[in-house]
């Protein structure tokens, strides 16, 4: 087996979010991947399987060192441009990816690769129980929240908006999660080329507390938030991961198809050979 390891999101030289990629993998269980997943300590690894929809290039399970997802961002961009390196040709003129939500169409722009959003599962705003426990978690008073939404999308993200970049970058939350949950925070962004601020946090190992350094599914989550809400209306990027040592840029536009969450994709390590024992 091949294992690639990327960096996803980039904006310069290891600026973004590290995803380490496995080729071949039908031959792992579910119970192998978690435990590869977990020993390599990134927030997801991702394995490459032969597909099973027809239209399908490859199908590929996303997990954290905890758990599987159904979809991640990250791992999808980080995904396609692995398995394009490794020789791989898309059937169709995008390269179609299989995972847990189903077909995710992947097409490359501008020297980056770029993600079709897929719908949310849940949206609307957080009840009265959910905010006061994302107010807790983050260490905010309800007056420093516009608004919190739910922007499901396979991780149940709950965002909330605040008034200023500088807002969302001096929240300083609670160490331990008090329960599973993934929290975002958005605000608008003066800094020049970039227009959203964004933050992530997950609940990892041992209950700890964890900000992602650039998250896919919550920049595409919170996209479809900002389009429907007519906070955006055309194309923008957002800034994440400033504050753990990153500085991620997210692409994000829309057309007729949806909404499409871009990155440039870099490798650092291509090529290196696993063990299966």
């Amino acid at each position: 087996m091949r294992l690639d390891l990327v960096d996803v999101f980039v904006n310069g030289a290891l600026s973004g979010n590290p995803l380490a990629v496995v080729h071949g993998a039908d031959g792992l269980s579910g119970e192998a991947m978690q435990s590869l997943a977990r020993w390599i300590g990134f927030s997801e690894t991702t394995f490459l399987l032969t597909p099973t929809h027809p239209e399908a290039d490859y199908r590929v399970r996303i997990f954290t060192p905890t758990l599987e997802l159904p979809f991640a961002g990250h791992p999808t961009l980080g995904s396609a441009y692995a398995w394009r390196a490794a020789g791989g040709v898309a059937k169709g003129a995008r390269i179609m990816q299989e995972c847990g939500v189903g077909l995710v169409p992947v097409r490359a722009e501008q020297g980056r690769l770029a993600f079709r959003a897929p719908p949310l599962r849940r949206s609307g705003p957080l009840s009265e129980v959910e905010l006061a426990a994302a107010l807790a978690q983050l260490r905010l008073a309800p007056g420093d929240v516009i608004e919190a939404v739910h922007v499901d999308n396979g991780p149940p993200w709950q965002l909330l908006r605040l008034s200023s970049a500088q807002a969302v970058l001096a929240v300083s939350p609670e160490a331990t999660a008090r329960e599973v949950v993934d929290l975002g925070l958005i605000a608008p962004s003066d800094a020049s080329g970039i227009d959203w601020e964004i933050r992530g946090f997950f609940t990892g190992p041992g209950g700890v507390l964890v900000e992602d350094p650039v998250t896919g599914s919550l920049n595409a989550g919170a996209a479809i938030y900002l389009y429907e809400s007519g906070l955006a209306t055309g194309d923008y990027v957002a800034a994440q991961g400033r504050k753990v040592g990153a500085d991620g840029r997210v692409y994000v536009s829309r057309d007729t198809e949806g909404v499409w969450i871009g990155g440039e994709v870099r490798a650092v390590s291509a090529g290196g050979e696993l063990s299966s024992e």
